[in-house]
């Protein structure tokens, strides 16, 4: 890419009047922004085939199992992880998904909290034209806001690319107009809350303060998108928008996980955002995968009640999503960011499930691998195992063994929250806690 769309600040400023205070644009000189960081977030769901996907030797010296072997050749940038949790998921249904994100607690009184992308994006945002991108195949996204309210996923290709790289369908004059009706909106519901607020309870004013909390980030956001329609959006070559501006149907799941996965490099690489969600499906509708002759859904796999059929099924649905991670690491090893250094090398990737052993619902010794962000201090080549030193060693041959390993956790102090927490300050977030955090977790 050329620098040829760059623009000054002042010359923006000078344009827009005084309508905002204009936050620090990626199309403004380069020198005057913190280089990007950036975070994806990937979820399968209802787990894995534990015994085909449990790594059993820590540190340097590990063996890739059968379903991440396509992650060899990854793996100097790449650490699988085992034996962290979320205390607020362990015994719960299908709803871990919720909670992946935010380390919050499941049960009918429980209200969800923000998801670590969203806390991200707040440092993010002010250098980006999307506050962060939420990518779902059925719709529900991974991402939920301060309020404990969770955002749509987008999940057509088409829908996606428009979203980012084509300017408003109905002009920029006819966007700006909306953007502002919405701020009056919201000037005129404040109005109202500060006229109730005087005769609130203390429970009240809590919740007015959930609220609020929901109202000002609206109002962020709605201003700073007013703002960026006063920017060009980057073009993108003719190749780029040929593999990406297509709707591909989910049936064809191979071409369908690429497609994302090159929509969120490009979104990356033009700096449209540096915060990325996608859910690959929910806990009970997983993607089947006609072109491997697999006609079942995730879901029905993962409750194989011990069927050796199934459970094979399950491991190379597996072993597929491991390969569509592979290729969007080596995408993003393979495209350059503006400086010319890889995109891997600012972009951390996490992936996994919220559950590990689908048949019993198995909430602990959850499958991750977080891979990239080496240029963010992150050091990679080796087996994080956070049950060692808590068991008695993996017993694979002993299925009902494992399996109890995956329902309750070996390292009760292992939170997954940790992880979350320490890739949260890697993107620059300044905060000692997240979620359930009892400790940071130690990447570098």
């Amino acid at each position: 890419m050329t620098e040829s769309w760059l623009i000054d600040r002042r010359h923006v400023l000078r344009g827009l009047g005084s309508f905002i205070a204009l936050p620090l644009l990626n199309c403004m000189r380069p020198a005057e922004a913190p280089k990007p960081k950036r975070s994806a977030f990937v979820y399968i769901p209802n787990g894995v085939n534990t015994l085909d996907y449990q790594i059993t030797t820590s540190g340097k010296d590990y063996d890739f199992s059968r379903s991440l072997k396509p992650l060899e050749k990854h793996r100097s940038v790449v650490t699988p992880i085992s034996g962290l949790h979320h205390p607020g998921g362990l015994g719960h249904h299908h709803n871990c998904q919720k909670i992946w994100l935010t380390g919050g607690k499941l049960g009918p009184s429980d209200r969800n909290t923000i998801s670590v992308d969203q806390r991200i994006a707040e440092v993010t945002s002010p250098h980006t034209r999307f506050h962060s991108l939420e990518i779902s195949n059925k719709g529900e996204s991974l991402a939920w806001t301060a309020d404990g309210i969770r955002l749509p996923g987008m999940s057509r290709c088409s829908e996606i690319f428009s979203y980012l790289f084509e300017e408003p369908k109905h002009g920029t004059a006819a966007q700006r107009r909306a953007l502002r009706r919405k701020g009056s909106v919201l000037d005129a519901n404040l109005e109202e809350v500060r006229a109730l607020e005087r005769k609130m309870g203390a429970e009240d004013k809590g919740r007015l303060n959930q609220y609020l909390t929901a109202v000002r980030e609206t109002e962020i956001r709605t201003r700073r998108a007013d703002a960026w329609l006063n920017v060009p959006r980057p073009p993108i070559s003719d190749k780029d928008r040929k593999r990406t501006n297509r709707d591909v149907p989910q049936t064809q799941a191979g071409d369908y996980f690429r497609t994302i996965y090159d929509l969120i490099v490009l979104a990356f690489q033009i700096d449209a955002t540096r915060v990325v969600t996608f859910s690959s499906g929910l806990e009970g509708q997983g993607l089947a995968i006609p072109e491997l002759g697999i006609s079942q859904t995730r879901h029905e796999l993962s409750h194989h009640n011990g069927d050796p059929g199934h459970m094979e099924k399950l491991t190379q649905s597996d072993t597929f999503a491991v390969e569509q991670f592979s290729y969007f690491l080596t995408h993003l090893a393979e495209t350059k960011d503006l400086d010319g250094r890889p995109l891997l090398d600012t972009t951390m990737a996490l992936f996994g499930s919220g559950m590990a052993y689908g048949h019993s619902h198995g909430n602990a010794n959850l499958p991750l691998v977080l891979a990239g962000g080496m240029g963010l201090g992150v050091k990679h080549g080796h087996h994080l195992d956070f049950n060692q030193g808590h068991f008695d060693g993996y017993q694979l041959d002993n299925p009902g063994q494992h399996y109890r390993l995956c329902g309750r956790p070996a390292n009760t102090e292992a939170h997954m929250s940790n992880l979350l927490l320490s890739m949260a300050q890697k993107m620059g977030v300044e905060t000692e806690t997240f979620g359930d955090s009892n400790s940071e977790l130690e990447l570098g």
